[in-house]
């Protein structure tokens, strides 16, 4: 009977995923890409071991130098900015040191292909860690999704480090002769981080092209504004109500900060730190308090959660419930309750 160790059985899910991906044409192109990678990753861990085939050893640092560039780029292009080829280029590199670390990594230099990898995964893990904290809203994320994808991002990053620490303790595993230890540290830490990375199949979205002007890919700290900056902020919330109000843009279950910034023909960064400056909350919360507000119309006109939730430009009922309760103080359920009651 054929035994599928932890590794394979994560690398079906992932090669999964990214048939579903191809399939539906539903988020980013880099998607399956790095689903794909992870689980051709999953696959040749498996077969070296647990099925003993060891001439593919020197082949596992090359392909698992291929998952962070990947990850790295599946995020900026899914959250931030699809990335030009020009800039995308030099991440091929990865897989190159990687490589030339195998093929310099005999004898005495047997550490080399460990070190190359921790660097890498650190190196991307960290990128990812800290470009996803230091933005409230990520513009290419549904505005409904709320903090989710962020949060899903960071775990991403989380994962690579504790790729990079895995390999870390296995030389050291190697160097203190507990080599036993290397199969069970390397089957547990990869596949958790290889599943991190098919929790990218939460936050797939559709991102539209994005025209921004230069420099609206940074961060900006939102400071106190001057009396004409307040003014100017003002008319731009003005034009925003309007839009999502009268104009309907918040029922879009598929609205981007990038989006809503591009119809108001403002910078993403400007349209962000308005929101801040004149109601002190991210751009999410300011969409979803529309919407909840429109939920709320229709509950009162008998309609159920599910239709409310569906019509009001949310996709999931978590979010919708999230939402619901911290703008109302009470469950979509017990608002249509006490409406009925009274």
């Amino acid at each position: 009977m054929l035994v599928l160790p932890i590794p394979l059985a994560v690398a079906l899910v992932l090669a999964f995923l990214a048939c579903r991906f191809v399939l539906l044409r539903d988020g980013p192109s880099l998607f399956p890409v790095l689903l794909g990678a992870a689980a051709m990753q999953g696959t040749l861990i498996s077969l070296v071991q647990h099925y003993g085939v060891a001439a593919l050893q020197p082949v596992l640092p090359v392909t698992a130098a291929l998952v962070p560039p990947l990850a790295y780029l599946a995020f900026r292009q899914a959250a931030i900015r699809a990335p030009a080829l020009p800039g995308a280029l030099p991440h091929a590199a990865a897989p190159l040191i990687a490589a030339l670390a195998v093929l310099l990594g005999r004898g005495s230099l047997h550490w080399l292909p460990d070190v190359a990898l921790v660097a890498l995964y650190a190196g991307y893990g960290t990128a990812i860690l800290f470009q996803a904290r230091g933005r409230e809203d990520l513009p290419l994320a549904r505005l409904e999704a709320g903090h989710l994808p962020r949060r899903i991002w960071q775990v991403v990053g989380a994962s690579l480090l504790l790729s990079a620490a895995s390999d870390t303790a296995i030389a050291f595993a190697l160097m203190s002769g507990a080599a036993w230890l290397r199969p069970l540290l390397v089957s547990l830490t990869s596949s958790l981080a290889l599943m991190a990375v098919g929790l990218l199949g939460l936050v797939a979205a559709r991102p539209g092209s994005v025209e921004e002007d230069e420099g609206s890919d940074s961060d900006e700290t939102v400071r106190p504004g001057t009396d004409t900056q307040i003014e100017a902020d003002r008319e731009l919330m003005a034009r925003l109500d309007a839009l999502l109000d009268t104009g309907g843009a918040c029922l879009d279950p598929d609205l981007t900060l990038a989006r809503l910034a591009r119809r108001l023909h403002v910078p993403m960064k400007q349209l962000s730190a308005a929101i801040n400056r004149v109601h002190g909350e991210n751009v999410s919360r300011h969409v979803n308090g529309y919407r909840i507000r429109h939920a709320c119309k229709l509950l009162a006109d008998g309609h159920s959660v599910t239709a409310a939730m569906l019509a009001s430009g949310f996709n999931t009922k978590s979010n919708f419930n999230r939402e619901f309760l911290r703008v109302t103080g009470e469950t979509p359920s017990a608002f249509r309750t006490r409406l009925s009651a009274s």
